[in-house]
């Protein structure tokens, strides 16, 4: 993983999720900002998930275990996804907080992979 890289995905994923938490708890419906804010996260995640499959081939391998990292990857990238299909299933305020918390989880799980690519040994 790329250090400047993951921070991007975090920042976006924080920033997406305060911004969907507070427009739920106000008690805004999903809209297409707080569907396009996760939208944004998973492509992030789509990129970060082409770039795991390259990094190794460059000599940029993961000093912890691979299979954790990659259940990781998988579990975040669907989680934005499951988010937004909840949002239009039920359209509520609790939806869009539901978003948030997703986006939340999603930036945690970003930042644990990058610990698991890089600070642990196997």
């Amino acid at each position: 993983m790329i250090l400047w890289f993951t921070l991007v995905v975090v920042v976006a994923a924080s920033v997406a999720g305060v911004l969907c938490v507070v427009l739920g708890l106000a008690g805004r419906r999903p809209s297409d900002l707080t569907v396009g804010a996760l939208a944004l996260v998973e492509v992030l995640l789509i990129v970060q998930v082409v770039m795991a499959i390259v990094a190794p081939f460059t000599g940029n391998t993961p000093t912890g275990s691979a299979l954790e990292f990659w259940v990781y990857l998988v579990s975040a990238a669907l989680l934005p996804i499951a988010g937004v299909a909840w949002a239009l299933l039920e359209r509520s305020r609790w939806s869009t907080v539901i978003m948030g918390v997703a986006a939340l989880a999603v930036a945690v799980m970003v930042w644990r992979m990058w610990a698991i690519w890089t600070i642990q040994v196997a």
